[in-house]
């Protein structure tokens, strides 16, 4: 995994990669994740932040434990993450993203051009 050289801290960065992965539906509810070795070993960082990812997402509840046995996807945590995702997005990003759209003059008509073919490309 290559960590953004970025004011964002790296076990931060390890909690969207895991929430990305639950989007992407490589984990999917009550599936069990990496070990917090085992993902401390796949992305090459130490297993206290690691750690500190998981309680994170523990304390939010994207993942549960089950003690002994590991960590699993909480039913429901897709659509947790993509609430939490876009009220962050509409409180941090929305008004400096029309804000440039406005400077740009950029169309509604515009926007949905890009977006769709933005779309179409990635699918």
């Amino acid at each position: 995994m290559d960590f953004k050289e970025n004011n964002k801290p790296i076990y931060l960065q390890i909690v969207d990669k895991i929430s990305d992965d639950i989007l992407a539906g490589i984990y999917a509810d009550d599936t069990r994740i990496p070990s917090v070795r085992e993902f401390a070993a796949q992305v090459e960082v130490n297993a206290n932040t690691v750690m500190r990812s998981y309680d994170y997402l523990q304390q939010t509840g994207i993942i549960y434990n089950k003690r002994g046995i590991g960590y699993f996807v909480s039913v429901g945590a897709s659509d947790n993450i993509k609430h939490e995702r876009m009220e962050r997005f509409k409180s941090e990003e929305l008004e400096r993203f029309f804000s440039q759209l406005k400077l740009l003059n950029v169309t509604p008509e515009q926007l949905l051009e890009m977006y769709t073919r933005f779309c179409n490309q990635n699918n």
